[in-house]
């Protein structure tokens, strides 16, 4: 290129670069709000400035999301819900950038990112400080995609496992997934705000957009909002509402529940948005009810709102009620967190890889390991295993989980029969289970099994389209839905069992191998009946994430000692479960599922809630009460260094309900004294699992 040329060029690029610079040092009424309240002014009184500054159309325009509705849903049917985020509220005049969505809940889903393991995984570490981490991890990837709000605070209570989406929770005690997701929102808000989902009872997916949940309200005070609560308290950004109406009134438009308990008798400060797409269905109603911002699209609200305001059906205070919440949210975090990522963090980087793969490890709920010859199976002995048969149709297959909201693509995947390998390079990798010195199979569920449901489309929902899709529309959608990039079609479980062919291949390599060890992968609770018995080992390893599979070899070879505990309990029998109809279409919650269903009707559990085995001995030597804290000491009476978690449980008839826990790494040989705050008088259960026999019984007097 001659050299005049490439002045010419460089000078028409240095003349864009200034001009975008110009761009950026304009002085907006937002980024001047935002530099007073860093400065210490009052973001309330910032807010309502901002609010008051706004035409009409641009309040309106913070009550939706800022894409037009059919060229939202071709992209999103086409894969752009994994390519790019979701802007909403935006109103450029006054340069509020309004917030960017992306989701979760392992990781975020736009783009290359970590894939973290799935939620419920997360849930059986047990691990509040391994969770804020991980919560911080996400904050910061989220903010390398250009997003300022990641939704993947996912706390619905696992009432029953065949629930679709249990991989995206933690578990099925209030107590527990409050906790854990506190946690998660605490992380990701140090820079993103957080949203929690799915606000309420929703826990059956197949017919979540047409089911009716009936449930009394101190059933929902106790046990199916206690969780939401606690993240409210922590100060969660925003609350995303569900499908499902709740006492016979769709969530998305639920003043009960939106302004009576949300607001008024929680004190949520935040906003509040709509599932995507079908998450209301009366757009003036929803307004009413306290909904804030309807997602992802102009879709509803942006063809009724102005004419409702214009006919004096809907007051403009009660749309700048709503503006107000979404400004004031934002400003509040946009000026109280870092203007970018640090400049050094890459997506699905070495740190975060790590911490993948360290909670894809302590997630890992050792089940059984029975002796043979004297010595227990696991964990394998180097130089003495020498041959291993490695089967089933997951041992070398990546297996993230579902496909649908949750989906993240990370750069890589790591498979069972990968990190083994890695692990164990002088062992002979062999298909003969007889012939071998120890076999692992790798068995379970798939997005195939389970996972978001997204094949609905009855006549109620298309009704929420607008204008109607004509035919043109119609073949967009058909190519973008066919171009393989889109979401899987997922579902709820009708059997908690395996596969049949899974439970045949255990049954033919535990004929030939009494070495058999057993992985089984999925997002909830599997039924191990009959086969168990006949098998040495068995490992619930979940979906483990993009680092699993050496996660899975540090625990099998002995590096890492299992630590990760049942998050919820497993029957003997699907028929000892709550009913679960997933086409239903309404349905009752009292309060009896899981572990405390089992407990109220006499059914032992195959295996408890907060059970797991380890390479080591622990022991509950003491528990005593000191004002409203629990001090216990635990001894660890083993051969390994290794982590328990210690349960403080209440008695409830004949269930045990979970009050507070913690985990507690000790050495080998030592003891560790452990603190637990208790916000409750009375006697309460120190103890390893809900079925503990050494349980220590203690009083707590009133503070």
């Amino acid at each position: 290129m001659p050299c005049a040329s490439r002045r010419a060029v460089r000078a028409g690029v240095e003349t864009l670069l200034a001009a975008a610079k110009r761009e950026r040092d304009v002085a907006t009424p937002y980024a001047e709000a935002k530099a007073r309240v860093r400065a210490g002014a009052d973001p309330d009184a910032e807010t309502r400035a901002l609010v008051a500054a706004m035409t009409l159309e641009e309040k309106l325009g913070c009550l939706d999301g800022d894409t037009d509705f059919w060229p939202g849903i071709i992209d999103m049917a086409g894969g752009g819900y994994y390519r790019h985020t979701y802007p909403a509220a935006a109103v450029p005049r006054l340069g509020f950038p309004g917030f960017d969505f992306t989701d979760g809940p392992r990781g975020v889903v736009v783009g290359n990112a970590t894939c973290f393991p799935v939620t419920v995984a997360r849930g059986a570490t047990f691990n509040i400080e391994l969770e804020e981490r991980i919560g911080h991890a996400i904050g910061i990837e989220a903010r390398i995609q250009g997003a300022t709000m990641y939704a993947g605070v996912c706390v619905n209570l696992l009432r029953h496992p065949g629930w679709g989406r249990a991989q995206e929770t933690y578990g099925e005690d209030p107590c527990h997934v409050g906790e854990m997701g506190a946690a998660l929102a605490r992380g990701v808000q140090r820079w993103a705000m957080a949203c929690v989902k799915h606000f309420a009872c929703n826990s059956i997916e197949n017919a979540r957009f047409v089911i009716d949940v009936s449930a009394a309200s101190q059933v929902l005070e106790d046990i199916y909002l206690a969780h939401f609560r606690r993240i409210v308290d922590a100060g969660v950004a925003a609350v995303m509402t569900s499908y499902n109406a709740l006492n016979g009134t769709w969530c998305g438009e639920n003043r009960e529940l939106l302004t009576g308990i949300l607001r008024e008798r929680w004190g949520f400060a935040g906003f509040t948005m709509s599932d995507f797409v079908y998450g209301l269905r009366d757009p003036v109603g929803s307004v009413r009810a306290g909904l804030d911002v309807e997602m992802p699209f102009r879709q509803q609200r942006a063809r009724t709102l102005a004419a409702a305001v214009a006919d004096g059906t809907l007051e403009i205070a009660e749309i700048e009620l709503a503006a107000t919440n979404v400004v004031r949210t934002v400003l509040r975090f946009d000026a109280a967190t870092p203007d970018g990522p640090p400049a050094a963090t890459l997506l699905a980087g070495p740190a975060h890889r790590a911490l993948a793969r360290e909670a894809a490890a302590e997630a890992i709920v050792l089940l059984r390991n029975e002796p043979v010859d004297g010595q227990p199976v696991l964990p394998l002995r180097r130089g003495v295993v020498r041959k291993i048969a490695l089967l089933g149709h997951l041992a070398d297959t990546p297996n993230l989980g579902d496909h649908g909201s949750s989906d993240v693509h990370p750069p890589s995947v790591i498979t069972p029969a990968a990190g083994l390998r890695a692990a164990l390079p002088q062992v002979q990798w062999i298909d003969d289970p007889a012939s071998a010195d120890i076999a692992i199979v790798v068995v379970g569920s798939t997005f195939d099994d389970e996972g978001e449901y997204t094949a609905y489309f009855g006549p109620e929902l298309l009704a929420l389209f607008a204008p109607a899709p004509n035919e043109d529309v119609w073949a967009r959608l058909s190519a973008a839905g066919q171009s393989g990039q889109g979401m899987a079609p997922g579902g709820d479980r009708r059997s908690l069992r395996l596969r049949d062919e899974d439970e045949q291949l255990i049954a033919r390599v535990a004929a030939v191998q009494p070495r058999t060890v057993v992985l089984m992968m999925g997002g909830s609770a599997i039924i191990v009946e009959p086969w168990i018995e006949s098998v040495a080992a068995v490992l619930h390893v979940w979906y483990p994430g993009m680092e699993g599979g050496a996660a899975i070899a540090d625990v099998l070879v002995g590096a890492v000692n299992p630590g990760g505990r049942l998050p919820f309990a497993i029957p003997t029998d699907q028929s000892h479960l709550a009913h679960f109809d997933p086409d239903a279409r309404a349905i009752l919650y009292d309060r009896w599922h899981g572990q405390w269903l089992l407990d109220r009707d006499g059914h032992i559990a195959r295996f408890p809630f907060g059970f797991g085995l380890s390479y080591t001995n622990f022991e509950l030597r003491s528990a005593r009460a000191e004002g409203g804290v629990i001090v216990a000491e635990i001894a660890n009476t083993g051969a390994r260094d290794g982590a328990d978690v210690i349960f403080v449980f209440r008695s409830v008839g004949p269930s045990r309900h979970l009050v507070a826990f913690t985990k507690v790494w000790i050495a080998s040989g030592t003891n560790a004294r452990v603190e637990l705050a208790v916000a409750l008088a009375g006697r309460v259960i120190v103890a390893r699992h809900a079925h503990d026999t050494d349980a220590i019984e203690v009083n707590v007097s009133p503070i």
